[in-house]
Order: C-alpha cells, then sequence, then structure tokens
C-alpha cells in the first residue's frame, strides 16, 4: 500500500502530461496490469477476539471455495433458542481477519440467527492468494458449506456483507445465484472498484485498478431476492452516494436505509440500535414471503 499510495501521490505533483504519462507506465510495469486490485485487502493472520470471551458458542470450521481453497470461519447457533430463525452468513470488510468482525454480527446472534463468519482466502487461518474472482467465488463456497449442516435450514439463508464483503456478496449472488438464500443485506458496500481507486488516488489510482465484479453490473441481477442497503450518511469511507447508486440500478423487491448520524462502521448502533431494529425486521419480513421457485 505505501508504494501505491508514493506512486499515487507523485503522479498528482504537478507535471507535464507527458511526465505523468511516463509515472503511469513506470506504475503499471511495477505493478502489472490492474495491479492495484491487490491495495483493497488488509489481511492478517490472527484477530483480538474469541467468541467465548463474550459469551457465545461457536464451532471452528473450515470448507472449499469453489476452486477447492481451504477456508476456515467460525460457526456461532443462534443464542437463547432450540430453533433458529434463519442462518446468516456474512461476509466481513477489508480488513483483519473473522475475530476482528465478531462485533459487527453478535446482533443475528442474539436476535436468534444463526451465523457463519468466515475468511476469504488468505484472510486469517484460510489458505491461498489473494484475487478477487477468487473471493467472490468464496461467497458461494461459504453458502455451500452452510447448507450441508443439519443444524441448518437451507431454504432460509440470508447474506449480509459489510464494504467489500457486500460488494463481493452482490458479485457473487448476482453472477451466480444460491438456491435457498432469502435475502441480501449491503451495510456500507460500494458500487465499484475504481470509484473508491478515483476517491483514493484521483484518475491516476483509477488507471491502476480493474472493475471486474463491480456490484453495480451485478446488482440488477439479484432479483427476485429481495435486497436491503443500509448506509450512513456520515459515510467517510463510501460515500453514500454509492448505496443510492446500487439501489437505482437494482430491481424490485429493494429498499435503501440511509441512516442521518451514521459513518462507515457504526450506522447499525447509533439511536438506540435503530438501523438493528430495522434490520432484522426486514429479515423476518423476506422470510416469511412465500419462497420463489429456484431461490
Amino acid at each position: 500500500m505505501k508504494v501505491f499510495l508514493s506512486i499515487v501521490l507523485y503522479a498528482c505533483l504537478p507535471v507535464s502530461a507527458q511526465l505523468s504519462e511516463e509515472i503511469a507506465k513506470a506504475a503499471e510495469s511495477i505493478l502489472g496490469e490492474n495491479g492495484g486490485d491487490r491495495f483493497f485487502y488488509y489481511p492478517t493472520s490472527k484477530g483480538p477476539h474469541d467468541p467465548a470471551d463474550y459469551g457465545y458458542e461457536h464451532e471452528e470450521v473450515t470448507f472449499p471455495s469453489e476452486d477447492q481453497t481451504k477456508l476456515h470461519g467460525w460457526f456461532l447457533p443462534a443464542k437463547g433458542v432450540e430453533k433458529a430463525k434463519g442462518t446468516v452468513v456474512f461476509s466481513h470488510g477489508n480488513a483483519g481477519a473473522v475475530a476482528h468482525h465478531l462485533g459487527f454480527i453478535t446482533w443475528a446472534i442474539t436476535g436468534s440467527y444463526n451465523v457463519l463468519l468466515y475468511d476469504y482466502r488468505a484472510f486469517g487461518k484460510s489458505e491461498g492468494s489473494l484475487d478477487r474472482k477468487g473471493i467472490v467465488e468464496d461467497v458461494r463456497g461459504a453458502f455451500a458449506y452452510v447448507k450441508t449442516r443439519k443444524d441448518v435450514d437451507p431454504n432460509r439463508l440470508i447474506s449480509f456483507g459489510h464494504s467489500l464483503g457486500g460488494a463481493k456478496s452482490i458479485a457473487a449472488l448476482g453472477e451466480k445465484p444460491v438456491k435457498g438464500v432469502r435475502g441480501l443485506i449491503s451495510f456500507a458496500g460500494f458500487s465499484s472498484y475504481k470509484e473508491m481507486a478515483l476517491r483514493v488516488g484521483g484518475k491516476f489510482g483509477a488507471r491502476l485498478v480493474g472493475d471486474d465484479y463491480a456490484p453495480r453490473d451485478y446488482v440488477e441481477k439479484l432479483s427476485p431476492i429481495p435486497v436491503l442497503f443500509i448506509h450512513g450518511v456520515k459515510d467517510g469511507v463510501v460515500p453514500i452516494s454509492q448505496a443510492r447508486e446500487l439501489f437505482k440500478k437494482a430491481k424490485e423487491p429493494k429498499t435503501l436505509i440511509e441512516v442521518k448520524e451514521g459513518n462507515h462502521n457504526d450506522a447499525l448502533w447509533v439511536d438506540d440500535k435503530a438501523g438493528v431494529k430495522k434490520l432484522l425486521g426486514w429479515m423476518e419480513k423476506v422470510l416469511n414471503l412465500p419462497q420463489n421457485e429456484g431461490e
């Protein structure tokens, strides 16, 4: 990332068009075609939290992605009930490992839902190397695994993704629908990799990044699965304009919740957890809708 930012900052200096073009070519030579893609990911092998420390049961699980890359995750059963209302597959953001993201999903566990929280390839204890196509495939691998469990109703599944997790879940399920997924939630997700690179590094940064699997190219393909976008108006990482773009492109049934005082990570919890309450209400509603053939 330091190399990427150094190149971007240098390219933003007031230089001639010819020199700027030379810098761009040099950067592309160093990083390779779409070499800036790798800087969307900041994996770590360990994290600070263990579910048991907070009173949550969990099972360490491993399962294959679509290309057989071995992935790691935690399966956390619904708390305080004999039978879960459904199962949430949680795709986390672009940094850390599962242990950094537990706090984003405890609301579902206490709300009577099972949760599969997993790491993409090269994150945490998952194997493999980073690439965008593979990470999209990891989403479907997680759903394929959870549907094999005897303690999961395979026809009552919800996709919940935060930031990068929302973006790649839209692409994964838009490209290949997974039977049994009854709804998709994108929390603070973005619409385009190039748009995010443009935001960080200007036109030069966008030139180093590809837009394969951009959510805006797949979101309309989610229908008839209900989709919910929830986004903080004050999000300083992913502008709310990107959620609005996705909502506009999505087909019905669709919902957009704008959290007036919400930022990138806290929009579900501001105003006495109003966002969490809306999510739980929406999930119960979509799980009680008649299931379309093929969903």
